[in-house]
């Protein structure tokens, strides 16, 4: 395969609401990824960068003989989405090949999240940690780079939660982000899975990149394959979950809080406000009772502890 000289960067602003949806459709179309990045404004009186809630999603479509149908369907994609909710019109911007690592380096900087963490792009340089627990990511993945609400809310809760010596199981875990937070706070046993077999290779990566290559048990599969394992992993103490709503609430109905030891806390992510309520009375159905949630914008994370405190 002769790897294309240029690429064709698509890109739309959109609530953060919306801009999982717009990134799955933007997925369908982009071989090498999708890029969400926060969209911020200047607070004079804090003055510094605060997120506005909007979210840009960027595309790279090869410049290859396809480029021109390739825009066409997901010009037409984005089209039928915009029929259900109003979406702004594509921007596109043609991107050098070799120009690929400073584009990533123009949309993601690093992110400084709880009393003592911050998430610094690979490339970044790590004195810039100090005195902070660096969480260091390659942003090649649509989700888990730590700019998404949901993903932050995570990293807060468990931070605040926190998991020293204790085993910790992440379901669905994109980039590794969660888990490899979980071993910067002192987890003992961690495994991160995710349906998508391709995410592995990156959940490593960026494991390597922490200097903690093998610390981490990263394998393909859900929470039923979980809940399989012979090895005492199949349930935990704490146990992620940053996903979205609807799957979370199938997952609660075929399985999921078993993953949990009693007294231990479930921490659910890639929840809207509006459909909190939902997730809550379902994992209700399953002894599962509401410890915090946490909200960011339209994006909410919901702390569970199953059945009586140890």
């Amino acid at each position: 395969m002769v790897k294309p000289t240029a690429w064709l960067e698509a890109s739309l602003i959109c609530s953060g609401e919306l801009a999982e949806a717009v990134a799955e459709v933007f997925s369908r179309y982009a071989p090498d990824g999708v890029v969400l990045s926060s969209i911020t404004a200047f607070d004079p009186e804090a003055y510094e960068q605060r997120p506005t809630g909007d979210m840009r999603v960027s595309a790279y479509l090869p410049q290859d003989a396809a480029l021109e149908d390739t825009r066409q369907q997901l010009e037409t994609a984005i089209w039928h989405l915009g029929q259900i909710v109003p979406l702004p019109a594509l921007q596109y911007q043609v991107i050098a090949d070799q120009d690929w690592m400073a584009l990533w380096k123009t949309h993601y900087e690093p992110i400084r999240l709880g009393q003592r963490m911050i998430v610094l792009p690979e490339w970044a340089d790590r004195a810039l940690a100090k005195d902070l627990v660096p969480i260091i990511i390659s942003p090649d993945m649509a989700f888990g780079t730590g700019s998404h609400p949901s993903t932050q809310l995570c990293l807060v809760a468990l931070e605040e939660y926190g998991c020293t010596g204790q085993n910790v199981i992440d379901i669905g875990c994109g980039s590794g982000i969660l888990s490899i937070a979980a071993a910067r706070f002192s987890g003992d046993r961690i495994l991160g899975v995710d349906y998508d077999p391709e995410a592995i290779p990156s959940c490593e990566r960026n494991a390597a990149l922490n200097d903690m290559p093998g610390r981490i048990l990263f394998e393909a599969g859900t929470h039923t394959d979980v809940l399989a394992r012979t090895d005492g992993l199949n349930h935990a103490p704490r146990v992620l979950a940053n996903i979205l709503a609807p799957v979370l609430i199938t997952m609660l109905a075929s399985g999921l809080e078993q993953t949990v030891i009693p007294g231990g806390l479930l921490i659910l992510g890639g929840i809207l406000d509006t459909q909190a309520q939902d997730v809550i009375q379902a994992a209700a159905a399953r002894d599962l009772s509401l410890v915090e949630t946490l909200q960011s914008g339209d994006w909410v994370v919901l702390v569970l502890r199953k059945g009586q405190s140890l």
